[in-house]
């Protein structure tokens, strides 16, 4: 089993942290927004590993793989990004927002000290 089968009710911030010290690039995700029906609430986490490797969840599944994309992009550039999906966007039937509400993102790469 990889760890990209770890549950969203895991630490992830704990995770996050444990993959650092371990020396491997890290990206955080976390929810700053919401409007209408959001799968996930504000604060909800997921940390990603330059592998694709993650732990934790924004959206329970409907747009984590583009999260993940964009983190990967997020470590290479040390460049930290909000993103935005919602159903009038083209983007959010694309990558499976279609709920109805609207979701914001903080993305930052952890940089080590």
């Amino acid at each position: 089993m990889t760890d990209t089968a770890i549950n969203a009710d895991d630490n992830v911030l704990a995770q996050a942290a444990a993959w650092a010290d371990a020396g491997h690039k890290v990206a955080l995700a976390t929810v700053i927004e919401t409007w209408g029906s959001a799968p996930r609430p504000v604060g909800s986490q997921l940390a990603i590993r330059e592998d694709s490797t993650f732990v934790g969840s924004v959206s329970g599944g409907c747009i984590e793989g583009d999260v993940v994309t964009r983190a990967l992009d997020s470590i290479q550039s040390e460049t930290p990004e909000i993103l935005e999906y919602g159903v009038a966007d083209a983007m959010a039937w694309e990558v499976g927002l279609a709920c109805g509400g609207k979701i914001k993102i903080y993305l930052e790469p952890l940089l080590s000290a």
